[in-house]
């Protein structure tokens, strides 16, 4: 039975509808009004082998900080809701991913217990991909690990061009995730000592 879950998000902020199939073959569906973050996410969805929808607006006259933290709610939400109780996943996941000169290095453990590590330290000057403050994307990761219940390390081996950097974050992500809920053959239940994740 595929792992799906629906999730919809709306504050006077943001509207949010999201939906992810965790057997997926890496079909997507994103519009969320800021081509960038598009693109990612299509990437993540592309490369995790996640079948992804999104549609998003947002106040993003005032600010694109609600609306990115936003999405990573959402994404979150819809990842815990796709693995119900966990039972038979694999739980951790890896990834080095190369994008041109840039290398990043992505782990998660799907615990349940949301911690984020984000070592990306950016070349000299590299604030900004056109109009988005990069540093939205720590917020978005943040975001992401705290709802989904995910462990989540994200580390920048190197790298000198942006778009390149994050575009091997957000596949790594998408990488990773693959790896940590894939089931695992003939496990049962889930892969913890406690009984419960």
């Amino acid at each position: 039975m595929p792992r799906r879950a629906k999730v919809e998000r709306k504050t006077k902020e943001t509207n949010i509808r999201a939906s992810i199939n965790l057997d997926g073959k890496g079909s997507y569906k994103v519009n969320t009004s800021l081509p960038f973050v598009d693109h990612m996410l299509s990437l993540m969805s592309k490369h995790g082998h996640l079948d992804l929808t999104v549609e998003a607006k947002g106040d993003i006259d005032v600010d694109y900080h609600h609306l990115v933290e936003d999405l990573g709610i959402v994404l979150g939400s819809a990842i815990k809701g796709a693995l119900g109780g966990k039972e038979g996943i694999r739980r951790y996941g890896e990834s080095f991913t190369p994008m041109d000169e840039s290398l990043a290095q992505v782990a998660i453990d799907l615990s349940g217990r949301p911690f984020l590590v984000y070592n990306v330290k950016l070349p000299r000057g590299g604030r900004r991909i056109k109009d988005i403050d990069v540093s939205l994307f720590e917020d978005f990761f943040r975001s992401v690990s705290n709802t989904a219940g995910m462990n989540l390390h994200i580390n920048l081996s190197y790298g000198r061009d942006l778009h390149h950097i994050f575009e091997a974050i957000f596949k790594g992500f998408g990488r990773a995730l693959q790896h940590a809920a894939a089931l695992h053959p003939g496990r049962k239940g889930v892969p913890s000592t406690k009984g419960v994740l």
